[in-house]
């Protein structure tokens, strides 16, 4: 019996996902890459996250998202795994957003981190 939790998000995007991750100073591996489980079991992902404890915490493509894999009883992060998620998500809507408006010739023209945690971007464009 597998010990891995897949816990799903709204993750589509592998680039903006890496970029999260190393937006928040989480140290990643690129896969497809095996998680580390209980007793010797893998499962495969995309991006990695070792831990100290040799038990490790992946993001997977299931077919349509990237989810969370990891064997949640060991797991070892600064974070609750629902904080860490939370975290990731706003950091991956914040590399979505910023990318995409730059594809329409949009530029970030201010970015704030908030008390609360919410950032407040503003991005502008110049037309002729």
């Amino acid at each position: 019996m597998s010990h891995f939790s897949q816990i799903k998000t709204q993750i589509r995007n592998l680039q903006f996902l890496k970029a999260a991750l190393t937006d928040l100073g989480i140290d990643w591996k690129a896969g497809p890459k095996e998680v580390r489980g209980y007793r010797g079991q893998t499962t495969s992902a995309e991006v990695v996250v070792e831990q100290d404890n040799g038990y490790d915490v992946g993001f997977a493509w299931n077919g349509r998202e990237y989810e969370l894999v990891a064997d949640l009883q060991f797991w070892q992060q600064a974070w609750s795994v629902d904080r860490f998620l939370n975290k990731v998500t706003q950091g991956y809507a914040f590399q979505t957003v910023v990318n995409e408006s730059a594809k329409q010739g949009f530029q970030v023209a201010e970015q704030k981190k908030n008390l609360d945690g919410s950032i407040r971007l503003v991005v502008q464009r110049w037309s002729a």
